[in-house]
């Protein structure tokens, strides 16, 4: 199996930025645990709320290569929940984000969710991938106490081994700002199954998604090798066998 990416502890030192968070009906499932979907928005508005208080939000455009959620509890409907970001790694034009999420009344490292994601770095005008400015290294770099150099190499396989394939539509309501499907949306597949799956709930959950090529609204396809376990694969392709998205399941 493909080695997830790795959860990096905090830094000793350097900047931590940090958001408050309540599951509200809009982001829970029936039974009032938050949806994937919701564990990933708010960590994408965590990375963008922290390049706005450093004040670089309207030099550059950021899009998501990939990222992971690992749920050691779901948060739950109504609860007071602090989302904390940070930077884990950098690279020539691309950099490695750490995000948890906690109750705020929970012990000191007790967290429900991390994530860790990796953000390309785009010019903000031809949306192509830039190298950062002194002000943006002196930013980043200086979390970076771990030396770790990080990579935007696609990592995931491309489909083999497809048991099945379902339909996926993605709604005109799931663009963004960018003008195409926002990476969010790319959980709600893999968020269906688990509603629709037979049995408890699971208590816990892992899961990368490698972001390919851009989805536009519109009917794809979900191929899917292996049930919800450890070495699932699924990949959401478009029109044309595109490959928008893949998706590994890690140790649930």
């Amino acid at each position: 199996m493909e080695p997830l990416a790795e959860t990096v502890v905090a830094p000793r030192s350097g900047r931590v930025f940090g958001l408050g968070a309540r599951p509200g009906f809009a982001d829970c499932a029936p039974s009032g645990r938050a949806r994937l979907d919701a564990l990933a928005r708010w960590q994408q508005e965590a990375a963008y709320q922290h390049v706005e208080h450093i004040g670089l939000a309207a030099d550059v455009a950021w899009v998501a290569r990939r990222t992971r959620i690992t749920v050691s509890r779901w948060p739950r409907f109504a609860e007071d929940l602090v989302v904390q970001t940070f930077c884990t790694g950098i690279g020539r034009m691309w950099v490695e984000r750490r995000t948890i999420i906690a109750r705020r009344d929970a012990a000191s490292g007790n967290a429900d969710v991390e994530a860790v994601a990796l953000w390309v770095h785009l010019d903000p005008q031809t949306r192509s991938p830039s190298p950062f400015t002194d002000a943006e290294l002196e930013q980043y770099a200086g979390n970076d106490e771990h030396g770790r150099a990080v990579s935007s190499k696609l990592v995931h396989p491309r489909p083999l081994g497809v048991d099945e394939t379902s339909d996926w539509t993605f709604r005109a309501t799931d663009c963004d700002l960018a003008g195409h499907v926002n990476n969010a949306a790319y959980w709600q597949p893999l968020e269906e199954e688990l509603l629709t799956r037979r049995g408890p709930e699971r208590a816990t959950f892992d899961a990368e998604i490698e972001f390919r090529a851009p989805a536009q609204p519109g009917l794809t396809r979900v191929l899917a090798d292996g049930d919800l376990g450890r070495g699932a694969r699924r990949w959401i392709v478009g029109e044309g066998g595109e490959l928008h998205a893949s998706i590994l399941l890690g140790g649930t």
